[in-house]
């Protein structure tokens, strides 16, 4: 169920009652960690409500600095946020759980989370290391623990009132469709890389049919080949618009019913995105059914998962 018309505000109620995401959500995984602190505050002063963290990006505490200083000046309240950071594989150990989200919390600032993620749905060997290697550079994964395990564990989270629901990130359909079938408190988010190149229907499809959100992350491209903002099609419709490339993809994520995320260290861009309007749905319509590129720009076969190297089919 959505909440308000104006994309900008608009909401989707998760499935446990816990919340109402925002629809527009400002990435902290930026090209810069530097500049983390100055691009949060200036996405929560252009409007935008919904912030995305991840104790992998490294910059946590500057997220939590940013926010320190937002409720300091009134700017904004921590009611009116929705904060989400994310499990990272080094502590998928059903006893690390809890201290690495302790441990979030303290760098953000915060006393509790509206959103908590399996960053990816594999563990690496539990430790202080984030990316832990054997002697030839291949991954050490954890095979003393199972995603089941983990789960339950952040299930155990929402029992204990330190966050307000839990999801799934960085996950194929058949592995989120096990754990919506085994939950026992359901992912109310579902985190992947999706855009018109990568629009993940079948996961979209699997979201919508047990009520949870499917949250689009590198909904631009990623500024990378081939270039989804300079594609011909989504180039037509900004100009017809009057708005921007960026502006049409992301309006596109949302009316079709997902969250996206976008991620800027640019003020000016930060507020370009924020001010999404709704396409006509001649414009969606051109969209889903004209783009036949298929490819994923965010390979998580990278960190070691041949799972995720599959090319993109998604009809």
């Amino acid at each position: 169920m959505t909440l308000n018309e104006d994309l900008r505000q608009r909401r989707f109620l998760l499935n446990n009652g816990s919340a109402a995401i925002p629809a527009l959500g400002f990435g902290t995984s930026l090209s810069d960690n530097t500049k983390t602190e100055a691009a949060v505050k200036a996405a929560v002063e252009a409007g935008f409500r919904h912030l995305d963290a991840a104790e992998r990006y490294r910059n946590e505490a500057q997220v939590g600095a940013a926010l320190k200083d937002l409720f300091a000046h009134g700017t904004v309240r921590r009611e009116d946020l929705f904060v989400t950071t994310k499990l990272w594989n080094n502590n998928h150990r059903p006893e690390r759980v809890k201290p690495a989200l302790q441990a979030s919390l303290r760098r953000l600032g915060l006393d509790t989370l509206d959103l908590y993620l399996v960053h990816t749905p594999f563990a690496f060997l539990p430790g202080d290391d984030q990316d832990p290697r054997d002697a030839h550079g291949d991954v050490i994964y954890d095979e003393g623990v199972t995603l089941t395990e983990t789960w339950s564990a952040m299930e155990n989270l929402v029992d204990e009132g330190l966050v307000g629901a839990i999801g799934l990130s960085d996950i194929g359909v058949e592995k989120a469709r096990e754990v919506m079938e085994f939950a026992r408190i359901k992912p109310a988010v579902v985190e992947v890389e999706s855009h018109p190149y990568h629009p993940q229907w079948k996961l979209h499809e699997l979201c919508q049919k047990h009520g949870a959100v499917l949250l689009a992350f590198a909904s631009l491209g990623h500024a990378l080949e081939p270039r989804l903002l300079d594609d011909p099609l989504i180039v037509s419709i900004a100009r017809e618009l009057g708005i921007a490339p960026a502006q049409v993809l992301l309006a596109w994520g949302i009316q079709r019913g997902s969250a996206v995320l976008t991620a800027s260290v640019t003020p000016s861009r930060i507020a370009e995105n924020f001010n999404v309007t709704a396409l006509p749905e001649s414009a969606i319509e051109e969209i889903n059914q004209q783009l036949q590129t298929r490819i994923r720009f965010n390979s998580v076969v990278d960190g070691g998962q041949p799972g995720f190297s599959e090319v993109p089919s998604d009809r």
